[in-house]
Parts: C-alpha cells; structure tokens; sequence
C-alpha cells in the first residue's frame, strides 16, 4: 500500500513539484552479540521467553560499560530498545542485591506508566519463577495517597518524575530513607527535553538528589538516554555533573525509511506567499488513509489538533474510530485508549502534539505526516521515527511553514539528514534558579562547613548563604546554615519557570472559582492583560482583571472569534559588557542588560485571517528584564556604503520648513484625537505621521501635504512606525536572524528577544541589532550566538538570497508593507557587507 502510494506521488504533478528532497535510508540489518556471560540467567531466561535470544551491539555496550562503574548517555534512534541499556543492569542488580533500589525519571506522566508495564511484566515473570521480586511502583502525583506508604517500604523500582522529585520526594527524604541509603541506580530518559529553564532545574534537582544520598551513605550510577542532539555527552555532564561515556553506534534493526521535505506551492509570486501547511498537511494525510496506511499527523499546537481532525474529517468523511486525537489536556483513561486504539490498528490516523513524541509504546505505524518545522532538529527525528517498524518500508513528510527556518530547512536539507546543529543549553547557576534551589536544599540538610553544591564555587555558595541568612530564611549556628522560614520552600518553586512568583490564573464561573494556570511575573502583562484572551485546554477565557501586588488574574470563559495581540514599547539598557570583538562591517558584543518593555495597548484580531477588529489602550507598569544579550553594532563605513547605494532607510527625515505649521493643522483637523484608536490627547502630545512614506518624495512640501497627514497617539504611532522599519535592512536582519537562531541553540523562537534600533544608547547611538535570552539572568543562548555569529549570518544571508519572493516576505525579512515595498533588497546588502559576500 505505501509502496503504491509513494509511486502514485512521484508522478502526481501537484505532489512531485512541490518535494523538494527525498531522502531513501536502505533497510538495516540487525547487528547483535551474544547475552554476556555475566547477565543474571534468569534475566536470559526472562528475554528467551519474550523471544528475545542475543542483544543489540549498543545494548551489550551499555552493559559493559555499566558494569565498570561509570556513568553512560545512550543515543540511538526510537524504538531501537533503549529500554533494556538500563532494564539490565538494574534488574540483575537486584536479582544479585535484592535491598538495591533504583529511581527512574522521566520527564511525563505518560511515559513513566508506559515504561512501568515492561517492569511489572518483568517482576511478575520473576517472581513466577522463583527467581524473588523486583517490585515495581509508580510514584507521581496521580499515586493515592493511600498506596503511597507501600510504595515507600516496598518498591526496589521507584518510577517518578522531576516535578515529584522536586516536591513531594527530596522535601519529605527522611520518610525515604532506607530507599536512599540502598539507591545504587538513577536512571534518566529523554535528557534531550532538559534544556533552557527546565533543564537548568533538572540540573540543579539532581544536586540536591547526590546530597541527600551522599547523607545517606549512596553514591548511585547514572544511565542517561537522549534522541540526537549535537551535545549529549555535555548535557549529560552537565546534568549530573560527573564523567559520562557515549553510546551512539545503533546496533537494532530497521525497514526502508522515506523522508520526504515537502514545501508548500507558492500562490501570490509577489508576496512570496505559499499555501499552508495545515491545509497540504490535510491534503496528504487523506492520500495516506484512502490507502489505509495507518499515520500520525503532528502540529505544534493543542488548537491545531482539533482544527485538523476536523478538517480532515470533513475531506475524509472518516469516522470517529478512524480518526482520533491526542494531546494534552486529555484525561489517563482517555489518553490509554487512544494509545490502545492506535497498538491494535482501529485508529488510522491520530492527530497528535508532541505528546505522542517520546518513547510511548503505540506499535509501529507506517506513515508521520509533520505539520511544521517542530522546533528542534531532535524533536523532528523523534517524531519521523515514530513511523517504521523492524521490518517493511515507512514514510516520513515534513511539510514546511512560510516560517523563516521552516524554509530555511528546504534549502538546507543536510541540517536533517546529515548532522544535527543544536546545542542543549543548560545553565544551573543562573542565579534565579541557584537560589531557589538552595532554599530547597537547606530545608532538606542543614548546609554546614565545607559542604558543597554540585559544582557551584564554594564562594559562589558561601554568598548565597549569606544573603539568605540576612534575609532571615536561614540561622547561622556554629559552622552551619539551617532553614528557618516558616514556608515550605519548594511548593513555590515551578520546575517549569525562573519567576520565583508567578501569577496564579483565576477562572470564576457560577460555580467558583478554578485556578487553570501560572504565568511568570515578566509574561504577565502581555499574556493575560486586563480584556486579553488567553486559551487554556482548548478553552477561551477574557481577563477581567490583572492585579500584579497579589500576584493573580482574574478571568471568565467565553465564545469569541477573535484573539489578542499586545502592543509593545522596549528600551534597552547597558550595564556591563562580558565578551567583545571586531567582526566583519561590526562589532559583536555579549553582555548583561536591562530590557524595559510596556505594554501600551492591544488589538483584537479574528482567527485565521487576521483582520483587524478594533484596538484598546492600557496603562500598565512597566516590566524589567535584567538578562544577557548578544548585539551587533554596525560599522560608520557599513552605514555609509549603504547609504551610497540608496539602501539605508533608518537615517532621521528633515521635514523642512513648513512642517510645523502643517503638523499643528492636521492635529487642529483631526481634532486632538488618535485617527487609529480614538484616544483624545491630554498631558501627552500626539504625533502626526505621514501616510505615503516621507521618503518616497522627492520635496518635503509635497509629502507634507495636509491630505498626507494624520493624527496618532504614540503607541499607535509606534505600531505604524514599525511596519515601515520592517522594511528597512536593520529591522530585516534582526527578523530573520530571529528566526533563525533557534535551529542552533535548541530553543523556541519565544526563548529568544530581538530588538533593532538605528540609534541605540547600546552602542554610543549607532545602529544595532540585538538578540537576548528571555530568561532572567539568562540562560546562555546570548554566549551561544556570540560564538556562533560567522555561521548564522551567512545561513542568514544564503536564506534571504534563495527565497523566491520579490520585496520580502513572512519566509525571510518579513512582509513586505503597502504597495508591496519591502526589506530584502536593503538586508540583502546588509548581509553581504556583513559576511564578506562578494557576489552581491
């Protein structure tokens, strides 16, 4: 069937023109040895059952380097047995040690029960054998509280997660100690997903794990497992912070793979608009059940999945046992039945977020359809192998957005297929994070002389101890620090955020009142703004109030066609410089800085086709950033070979003579008022902007006709404003570099700030670009671009030369403005005095 379809593809015009790769892997011989001599044999005895007679090269590997004592990462494909690099040398640890205990994480709910069937099965078969018992439990915050004191005496497997760990294991350890003082195992999956904030908990979590097992006389070996990512041995140190080997010879067997990079037609040349994902992604995906062959269908967000069973309902006309759903927000049961359905072959196709990504056992289904570039190079092989099984041939389609790194991709396929770029950035002594860790740590321990913390410098941890003793949270006695707040200091702690006080989402209806989330402090003013729409679970909620003293927001559910979108002023501020240099027509510079962002108003834009359907003003307090910022000071001689050639747009107009009487009489005209938003002008004066821009007369008394003249208030001004510097070369550069930067640093594109200014008080009041982690204290995306800065604008400047738009576009420096005047000529220019490019 997939055969046939795959040949009905390459000759079908409309499919065939628009693959702009396809990529065949041959089908792969299993490569295995024999069970070591020294595996446990009712562990042979055990595999033999399952039919299971010889191991994976990469699974003996891990045996033989567990066996030695040391630390491992696994790297290797999805469904290539990673499970038994760790299942063995645990269970005959046990079978050997029957007081050994052994912690997993995982970073979901859902894979934790996943991997905990295999180990039931596993402890039953054994204990029917008369081998003894290697008790299994898991241990989250779904577990009954009445089992919970079994699971603590009995269980030598303990299955959990950070979030557990983090709240209700290391606080409460006492109750766990004999699990402690016997922990020989910690087991860690998926460490590709701890990265940035989350990571950079995860990291400092497991200090405080080492602390309390070294209390209790445990020093546990780690096995580590990741997709593919182009650090996974650095991660895994850093994460543990110890000496890891590598494993990342795949060893398991596989069918013929098809991977297919499948750019949507262009359907206005002009614009370089092209038609969407969602819709091709539909189209594809109703080939693929016409020919019965069972797929997934990935998209980014949880709105998308229903909009796209939905759609592919409608052009199917396929049953709900057909087609079904999955995402977050879904309860266990429903989530287990879905799962069931798709390992049985009753659901054809599921629509799914990346939540069906990790290692969830579904069986082998024959075709992944990705909606979008998913974020990460590792996520888009994690979702790709999902298709295939050992044997037979799958198919994976990444179908591409008019995102800037989307189409970067289809011009460089060798990012997917052949080495994996990304950096997984971690960085566990961010200080925000460090502090609220040690508050942790000291409830736990008593921090005394010569105590450490990870690899944190002990003058680094004395500090901390210090302030917090000033602050009254910890009692200096003797040599020792010991927790005196009243709080219990990680229930305010989220793994998931550097804001230690996040404000608490309110949800009132006729029956109460329902807390349905958290924002970070810094997001709060523009995600849940007084009448902003905020989207939970599928739901739409309208904040009615936001009250930034008592930390909360207030909101109702209602039914609107229409989302929000904030209006945004930022001023950024110098405070120290870190790292320097002179690069080719600028300076590079990383350092510390102070962002101040105000939120000034919104708008209200319907879904799907954006228009436009009325504004609103805010008066909010300003919110600062203090974090590290990576900027790009352009070179006077760069400015001015632009300026030479017509291509530099951010210089100030003279407005000549008669602009003042002009401006005071389009004000008197439009009667004090803002023609955008209706504001009426009080302490602060309005503008008046010129609707044909400036620039496009040849004198200043024909673009200040008064028919070209209009009243705005200053946040309206500044909207309209920076629809023109979007089409100025400085705004190109940072838009596409923007975009870009994350197919690097592992990162989403909200992790990142950018902000371009013609004069920026950066840089003595010289035109700048600036990138920066959105992450308090940052989180060393800022130190990788600096480093990374040669490669990423001539990726930059190789993206924005190949697209096929004329002016600009969503797909390199952003939409072009009215009457289809853009940025691409003059970022182009940019770019190439930038990178030495001497084709321009």
């Amino acid at each position: 069937m997939l055969s046939h379809l795959l040949e009905l593809w390459a000759h079908e015009p409309t499919v065939a023109a628009n693959i702009v790769d396809w990529r065949k892997e041959p089908e792969q011989a299993a490569r295995t040895v024999e069970f070591p001599a020294a595996l446990h044999p009712a562990l042979k005895a055990y595999l033999a059952q399952k039919g299971i007679t010889r191991l994976y090269t990469h699974q003996a590997e891990s045996w033989q380097i567990t066996s030695q004592g040391k630390n491992v990462v696994v790297v290797t494909s999805t469904a290539s047995g990673k499970t038994l690099c760790y299942n063995l040398p645990v269970l005959d640890r046990i079978l050997r040690e029957p007081q050994a205990r052994a912690l997993y994480l995982f970073p979901t709910k859902a894979l934790t029960q996943d991997q905990f069937q295999g180990l039931a099965d596993a402890s039953a078969w054994l204990n029917q054998q008369g081998y003894g018992q290697a008790p299994a439990a898991v241990y989250d915050g779904d577990t009954p509280t009445g089992q919970r004191p079994t699971i603590r005496s009995k269980a030598r497997i303990l299955l959990s997660n950070p979030d557990m760990l983090h709240s209700g294991i290391l606080p409460h350890h006492t109750r766990w100690a004999e699990f402690f003082r016997d922990l020989r195992y910690v087991i860690i999956d998926e460490i590709h997903t701890y990265r940035g904030v989350f990571g950079s908990h995860v990291a400092n979590l497991l200090r405080r794990l080492q602390r309390v097992a070294r209390f209790y006389g445990a020093t546990p070996q780690f096995i580590l497992t990741s997709a593919t990512i182009a650090n996974p041995d650095q991660l895994a140190e850093r994460l543990i912070e110890q000496p890891v080997d590598i494993i990342d010879q795949d060893g398991s067997p596989r069918g013929e793979r098809n991977f297919l990079l499948y750019n949507p037609p262009i359907i206005n040349a002009e614009l370089g608009l092209r038609a969407s994902a969602s819709g091709e992604s539909v189209r594809l995906t109703s080939d693929l059940l016409t020919q019965d062959i069972q797929s997934l269908l990935f998209c980014r967000a949880r709105r998308s999945v229903e909009i796209l069973l939905k759609n592919l309902q409608q052009v199917s006309g396929g049953g709900q046992d057909r087609l079904r759903s999955y995402r977050s927000g879904y309860l266990p049961r429903e989530r287990r039945d879905i799962e069931r359905s798709l390992r049985e072959g009753q659901a054809r196709v599921v629509v799914a977020t990346n939540a069906l990504e990790l290692g969830i056992d579904i069986g082998g289904v024959d075709a992944v359809v990705l909606v979008g570039y998913p974020g990460t190079i590792a996520s888009t092989r994690q979702q790709a192998g999902r298709a295939g099984r050992k044997h037979g041939a799958s198919l994976a389609v990444l179908v591409a957005s008019a995102n800037p790194l989307d189409q970067f991709l289809m011009q460089h396929p060798e990012y997917i297929f052949e080495r994996s770029p990304e950096l997984a950035l971690v960085n566990p002594d961010n200080l925000l994070i460090l502090f609220q860790h040690i508050r942790c740590a000291a409830f736990e321990l008593p921090f005394r002389a010569g105590d450490g913390f990870g690899r944190l410098a002990p003058e680094i941890l004395d500090q901390v101890l210090q302030i917090l003793a000033q602050s009254g949270e910890l009692h200096v006695s003797g040599p020792g620090y010991f927790w005196m707040a009243d709080r219990y200091p990680a229930e305010a702690v989220s793994l998931r955020s550097s804001s230690p006080q996040p404000v608490v989402l309110q949800a009132y209806n006729s029956e109460g009142v329902q807390v349905i989330g958290e924002v970070d402090r810094e997001s709060a003013v523009w995600m849940v703004h007084p009448q902003a729409i905020y989207l939970h679970s599928g739901l739409m909620y309208e904040v009615e109030e936001l009250n930034l003293d008592n930390f909360t927001a207030r909101l109702r559910q209602v039914e609107v066609d229409f989302y929000t979108e904030p209006r945004r002023e930022t001023e950024i501020e110098k405070l120290s410089i870190a790292l320097e240099s002179q690069v080719q027509g600028a300076r590079k510079v990383m350092g510390d800085i102070m962002v101040t962002t105000r939120v000034t108003g919104f708008r209200r834009q319907r879904w799907f086709t954006h228009e436009n359907l009325g504004e609103g003003a805010l008066d909010l307090p300003p919110s600062q950033l203090r974090t590290t910022g990576y900027w790009l000071t352009l070179d006077p001689l760069t400015v001015e070979a632009l300026r030479e050639s017509g291509l530099w747009r951010n210089d100030p107009n003279d407005y000549g003579p008669n602009w003042m009487n002009m401006r005071r009489l389009a004000v008197a005209r439009d009667k004090h008022t803002c023609q955008s938003c209706g504001a009426i002008e009080r302490e602060r004066s309005f503008h008046v902007h010129h609707k044909i821009p400036f620039r496009q007369f040849s004198a200043a008394v024909q673009a200040n006709q008064l028919d070209n003249l209009v009243t705005l208030c200053p946040p309206c001004h500044q909207r309209v404003e920076l629809a023109v510097k979007m089409r100025s070369g400085l705004a190109g550069l940072g838009y596409v570099l923007h975009n870009l930067a994350p197919l690097f640093l592992m990162c989403d594109v909200e992790d990142l700030g950018v902000h371009t200014d013609p004069q920026s008080p950066l840089a003595d009041m010289n035109p700048v670009v600036v990138l920066y982690d959105m992450v308090p204290a940052g989180i060393g995306l800022s130190d990788a671009v600096f480093s990374m800065h040669a490669e990423l604008l001539e990726r930059a400047r190789q993206l924005v030369a190949a697209c096929q738009c004329q002016s600009g576009c969503p797909s390199c420096v952003g939409p072009a403005g009215p009457g289809g005047v853009g940025g691409k000529d003059e970022t182009l220019a940019l770019l190439g005095l930038l990178t030495e490019d001497k084709r321009k």
